[in-house]
């Protein structure tokens, strides 16, 4: 597991060839004002709970700063687009080759931000009861479902699940095709998959295309300059 200290990033971040960074953002607190688009204010309102249209604001507030950071240009001025299977990706500027992607879970997002390579991410809190080794026989590789079947206590049944099941969804993500698409055959070389340390109970993964890399932990907001 990737020890993660998770200290406030750079003002000014940069990328190179060999690095990922990935940013760990809180989406509890006030509400983030931030430099969104008017699809993205009407998504925000759509969420049924006020508290999961703050996060997903949050979330992509600090999405666009990162990235506008990287580049260098206002926020504001960041479009995306989707690829084939849905994915986001950066449309405008392209000057320099950034690919990122998002996820979270509960009170808690992840950021990974790349040059020139995939990468998929994936964090996962526990929120409800369900059947961890029912999902894992549906979705996991066999061995890692009887892994998880065979344990005993409940709270390391759910550990192993969330760290098998970030481990998969991360690898989805980084290939561009989502859970949605998990059927299909893969093309390429598998990415190379590191854990990220979150406080149990809960799990985190990075999936890279090209690894292995070196991999940088920052928490969002960056420190100030």
């Amino acid at each position: 597991m990737t020890q993660t200290s998770w200290k406030p990033g750079p003002a000014r971040p940069r990328l190179d060839a060999e690095t990922v960074d990935v940013w760990r953002v809180a989406l509890d607190g006030a509400p983030a004002d931030g430099p969104l688009s008017a699809a993205e204010r009407e998504r925000a309102a759509r969420f049924v709970s006020d508290q999961d249209g703050v996060r997903w604001t949050t979330a992509r507030t600090a999405l666009r700063q990162l990235l506008g950071g990287y580049l260098g240009v206002p926020p504001d001025a960041l479009r995306f687009a989707e690829g084939p299977h849905g994915k986001p990706v950066l449309a405008a500027p392209v000057s320099v080759d950034v690919r990122f992607n998002l996820s979270h879970s509960g009170d808690t997002a992840l950021i990974a931000v790349a040059q020139a390579r995939e990468v998929g991410v994936d964090v996962e809190l526990s929120r409800r009861a369900v059947d961890h080794v029912a999902i894992a026989r549906r979705v996991l590789e066999p061995a890692a479902a009887e892994r998880i079947a065979a344990l005993d206590d409940p709270r390391e049944r759910e550990q192993a699940f969330l760290r098998a099941w970030v481990r998969w969804e991360a690898a989805l993500k980084c290939r561009g095709t989502g859970i949605g698409g998990a059927a299909a055959p893969a093309i390429g070389p598998e990415p190379w998959v590191v854990d990220l340390d979150v406080e149990p109970p809960g799990a985190a993964a990075l999936a890279v295309e090209q690894g292995p890399i070196a991999v940088r932990t920052w928490r969002w907001p960056p420190a100030q300059s």
